[in-house]
């Protein structure tokens, strides 16, 4: 399970990737639907990662993470319905989440774990 997570989630941000690039460099007819798969892979497998700690901290972290999942997500619906770059600011709030926790959920495990 833990391999089609891993899969799961790096296709996803492959796809991801590749549409937000491809939405600026002016490709915008296929952009958004390969953004948005991709987005939606992203937070599935984040969503389907299992939490095995119990600490008030990490808890806080993975819901931060979820919801930065869930703007990866929004972003492909702003990427469809506005006609300038107002996805643009989306993205960054979700990247930004998704940075924050990508380093402190695992230094916050080690800090359990060593205990």
């Amino acid at each position: 399970m833990k391999q089609f997570i891993n899969a799961l989630f790096t296709i996803g941000a492959i796809m991801a990737l590749a549409g937000a690039v491809l939405y600026i460099t002016d490709l915008k007819e296929y952009a958004p639907y390969i953004y948005t798969i991709g987005a939606g892979f992203v937070a599935l497998a984040q969503i389907n990662t299992p939490l095995q700690a119990t600490s008030k901290i990490l808890k806080r972290l993975r819901i931060q993470q979820i919801f930065g999942a869930i703007a990866l997500v929004l972003t492909g619906a702003f990427m469809f319905f506005t006609h300038n770059n107002e996805w643009i600011a989306c993205l960054t709030i979700a990247a930004i989440l998704e940075l924050y926790t990508s380093f402190r959920i695992p230094q916050e495990e080690e800090r359990e774990n060593n205990k």
